[in-house]
Formats: structure tokens, C-alpha cells, sequence
């Protein structure tokens, strides 16, 4: 399915399956296809799956700028996606900057968002002093993908610590992971670090209370920092739960899938 966005971008929506509708968001850097085939597979067996590839990444046309890629704008166009779709309400799946996204969703457009699965997220950054430095650093990695091209992004990006548990996967699951990244584009990726960085969108800590709809939050067991965030999440989100799914670590949906489905599922069905 391909919807026209407000600035006139198209953006590629894979669908999948029948039964209630179900809207998932990648991360930074993937795609549809990044929630791999296990996972897709999986959901698509009990619902409709819209998997949409966010503004310059995938299919989907990359945006001239930053400006683009404002957070009202961008939830807008998500509105879009399910408006053509004929879906008023529907569960959000959002992995990391995706999940951001979802939260986000969560509490400023929250007729659309029937409950969410927050997978390696973050509600943002509660000082100042860190939205700024993380802003720094941000400009720094949009500045190094511009000059030196996605390879020595992808390179740099998959040494970090926090996706280590990625080494582990399948070769046939990596190389096809590792090639839906290596595709990013360079001016797209540039104008994501500096309209939705951590550093630069809204910080929700503050309005987790808020939250008005059931809320299932994922972790690997492997990645201690989103396990933490995700801790202190659920005591604030109303009724929350938090899983932390064993053998995993950021990416929980492509080193866990089986696992994943399971939670995921049954959090969908309940």
C-alpha cells in the first residue's frame, strides 16, 4: 500500500494477513522488512499488519529536510496510513525509535492508539543538559553519515555495545538485517538524527501518567539500559507491564522472535 503524505511523499506500507489491524514502527535505520520475516510471519497468521516504512527509509520517498520530519507532521501522516487503510483505532508496535514514536502517539493522538508494545524505547531525555549534549552528538553522527556514507555508519553503529546480542542471529537473519540497513540513504538518515533524536524530541517522562491505554514494554535480558528505562516506565505508565525476554538483547523481535510473538500475541488478544 503506498499513502501520500502531507508534503507530498510516498510512503510504502507492507501488509500482511487478516483480522484486526495492527500498525507497527521500525527503528532508526530499518524498514518493514527489519522486524524480519519470523516476526511478521507470526502476526500476520491472527491480524492485518501495517508495517510502514517511515519517511526515507525502505520504499518509502526521503524527505527534503528536517523540517519534514516534525513530530506532529510525522503523526499525521501515520493518521494517513490508517485513514487509507479504513482503520480508526488499532494497536501501535514501535521498536526503539519507532517506540518512541508510539508513546508519542499514545498521548497526543490517542483516539487512534487502541494499546501499544513498546520494544526498546525511551520516553526521551528528562534534563536539559542531556537533551543538549545528546543534540551534540546527534549533529556529529548526521554530519559523519553525509560525509562518509551509510557502509561506515552501519559499521560503527552494529559495533556498539547495545547491539551486541546481534551477533548471535542466524547469518541468513544478519546479512539480510545488515543489507536493509546498508540501503538507508544518507540525507534521510541525517534529517531523522536532527528532527527526532533523542535529543531533540519532546521529553515524556514527565506524562507517562497519562498514558490512557493498555501498554505492554519488551527487553532483552542483555540490554540493561533499556531493561532499567523500561522498569521505570511501568511503574509510572497506568498498568503497565514490563517483560524481560531471556536470550535477547536490543533487537528482542529478531533475536527472540519466537519468544517475542508469544508476549506480543497475547498482550494483542487479550
Amino acid at each position: 500500500m503506498r499513502v501520500r503524505s502531507g508534503d507530498g511523499l510516498n510512503l510504502e506500507v507492507a501488509e500482511r494477513g487478516e483480522g484486526p489491524p495492527v500498525m507497527l514502527l521500525h527503528g532508526f535505520g530499518g524498514s518493514s522488512k527489519a522486524w524480519g520475516e519470523a516476526a511478521l510471519a507470526g502476526l500476520a497468521q491472527r491480524h492485518h499488519t501495517l508495517a510502514v516504512d517511515l519517511h526515507g527509509h525502505g520504499a518509502s520517498e526521503d524527505p527534503a529536510s528536517a523540517v519534514q520530519l516534525g513530530l506532529e507532521l510525522v503523526l499525521d501522516d501515520l493518521e494517513r496510513v490508517m485513514d487509507t487503510a479504513g482503520v480508526g483505532s488499532c494497536p501501535w508496535v514501535g521498536y526503539s525509535m519507532g517506540g518512541r514514536l508510539t508513546l508519542a502517539a499514545a498521548l497526543l493522538r490517542p483516539e487512534r492508539v487502541g494499546r501499544v508494545v513498546l520494544e526498546s524505547a525511551s520516553p526521551g531525555l528528562d534534563s536539559d543538559d542531556e537533551r543538549r549534549e545528546r543534540r551534540g552528538f546527534d549533529e556529529k553522527l548526521a554530519r559523519r553519515v553525509v560525509e562518509e556514507g551509510v557502509d561506515s555508519w552501519v559499521e560503527a553503529w552494529e559495533e556498539s555495545p547495545l547491539f551486541v546480542g546481534r551477533g548471535s542471529l542466524a547469518p541468513v537473519v544478519r546479512e539480510a538485517f545488515i543489507d536493509d540497513r546498508r540501503a538507508n540513504r544518507p540525507g534521510s538518515l541525517a534529517a531523522w538524527l536532527r528532527a527526532f533524536g533523542v535529543g531533540s524530541q519532546p521529553s515524556f517522562w514527565r506524562r507517562l501518567h497519562d498514558v490512557g491505554v493498555p501498554a505492554l514494554l519488551v527487553t532483552g535480558v542483555g540490554d540493561s539500559k533499556y531493561s532499567e528505562l523500561a522498569r521505570r516506565m511501568a511503574l509510572q505508565i497506568p498498568g503497565a507491564r514490563h517483560v524481560v525476554v531471556p536470550g535477547a538483547g536490543h533487537t528482542v523481535h529478531l533475536e527472540a522472535p519466537a519468544a517475542w510473538l508469544d508476549e506480543v500475541l497475547a498482550f494483542l488478544d487479550e
